[in-house]
């Protein structure tokens, strides 16, 4: 049997400008996404047998451990891609990274997925074939690779890579709910005007707080009244993705909220790699 272990860091946007409506469905957008300091992690094993075989367990009770998980679907797409067959391909998932948070933990979880598969076979895929595969999946998967900080664009699968910088994050997370990109993106096509900010270009000239941005915060605000609670009570704070996830750039919450309801994530820092073995 041959394992490997990696590391699939979460993701915040410090921008995130919604665009067009793509023919797909899907909206292109202009997103600095940054890689953060918690992780999931995989834990991938191979071994012979009589036919291709795809097992999924964990630590979460929140996801699937079936073909419904990324993972699952890019181990299938991998052995189709490659033609290896008669194999068993077991992998633990130990889940730190909040669920339908809007920091990209499925989406890290299936590029984790593609590296640690392409490592143990040998690499019989090239990194161009690797960068294609997840962008099938998925808009976040291609940064989710190569993590650091990165300009995203189209549907968030073309990346180009920007110097990274230290910095703290707190993360708050309301408690109780996700919130799923399909929906977040829909609230945001009804609102009819969009905003025309262009906070990615301030911010690629000078990093400063004042221009994180996301447009999606605003219509999401309008229906739930914990992320209002959340960006009324903590000045700076800024929503990651689709949410409900907010982050600010400190160390710590200076805001104490209620542990039944929030769940705060502190002493996070921005980080300069993506996936990696552990």
């Amino acid at each position: 049997m041959h394992t490997i272990k990696l590391a699939a860091p979460a993701k915040i946007n410090l921008t995130l400008e919604v665009l067009d409506k793509r023919p797909d469905g899907y909206h292109n957008i202009k997103s600095i996404m940054q890689a953060v300091s918690l992780y999931d992690y995989l834990t991938i094993s191979v071994k012979d047998a009589a036919q291709n075989t795809i097992k999924l367990s964990g630590t979460s009770s929140e996801i699937p451990y079936n073909e419904k998980n990324l993972v699952y679907k890019a181990a299938q797409i991998f052995l189709d891609k490659t033609g290896i067959t008669g194999k068993e391909i077991s992998f633990f998932i130990e889940k730190n990274i909040p669920v339908e948070a809007g920091l990209a933990g499925g989406s890290t979880d299936a590029a984790a997925a593609f590296s640690g598969l392409n490592k143990l076979f040998n690499k019989p895929l090239s990194n161009e074939n690797i960068e294609d595969l997840c962008a099938s999946i998925g808009s976040d998967l291609n940064f989710c690779l190569h993590g650091g900080r990165a300009l995203c664009s189209g549907r968030g699968e073309h990346t180009e890579k920007l110097a990274a910088t230290r910095c703290p994050v707190t993360l708050i997370k309301p408690l109780g709910f996700g919130i799923s990109a399909k929906e977040a993106y829909s609230k945001f096509a009804q609102r009819g005007k969009k905003d025309l900010t262009d906070y990615t270009e301030k911010l690629l000239t000078e990093f400063n707080p004042d221009f994180l941005y996301n447009s999606l915060e605003a219509p999401l605000l309008e229906d739930y009244p914990a992320l209002r609670e959340i960006k009324t009570k903590l000045k700076g704070s800024m929503m990651s993705g689709s949410g409900p996830t907010f982050f600010i750039l400190r160390n710590s919450c200076p805001v104490d909220f209620d542990k039944d309801k929030f769940l705060v994530i502190e002493n996070l820092h921005f980080i300069g790699d993506g996936i990696k073995s552990v």
